[in-house]
């Protein structure tokens, strides 16, 4: 996952995948180069990390006959990061044929909870 990564969004925040399955994926990504002016988290950032977990399960999930394109997504920010890591966790809610839905939690390096997310994408099959 990592090398296809390459010149990418997702390379250039940082993100380094962990785990990858239509189920559940699991990413890193560095709090440093991801701030906003106060040296805090971008939670634009979150949603990026987000977004590309909830997409890769969504894109396993439709195999090589088709494509998942993201529909939806909510956040909600409940504490800063500064520095370290941030992890990433993307579970699966619904895996249907045209729609899969993914809860994404975002947390630090205490393993304190930073945002939580909601993602779904549609499925286009060939």
């Amino acid at each position: 996952m990592n090398l296809g990564a390459q010149d990418t969004l997702a390379e250039r925040m940082g993100i380094e995948y962990v785990e990858a399955s239509a189920q559940r994926v699991v990413a890193t990504m560095p709090v440093k180069g991801n701030t906003q002016p106060y040296g805090l988290l971008h939670g634009g950032a979150s949603c990026v990390l987000a977004e590309t977990l909830g997409s890769v399960g969504s894109a396993l999930h439709a195999g090589r006959d088709g494509i998942a394109l993201g529909i939806e997504i909510s956040a909600t920010h409940h504490r800063s990061a500064k520095a370290g890591l941030v992890t990433g966790v993307a579970t699966a809610i619904h895996l249907g044929r045209s729609l899969a839905t993914y809860e994404i939690v975002i947390t630090d390096e205490d393993d304190k909870r930073i945002c939580t997310a909601r993602l779904s994408c549609m499925i286009k099959r060939g």
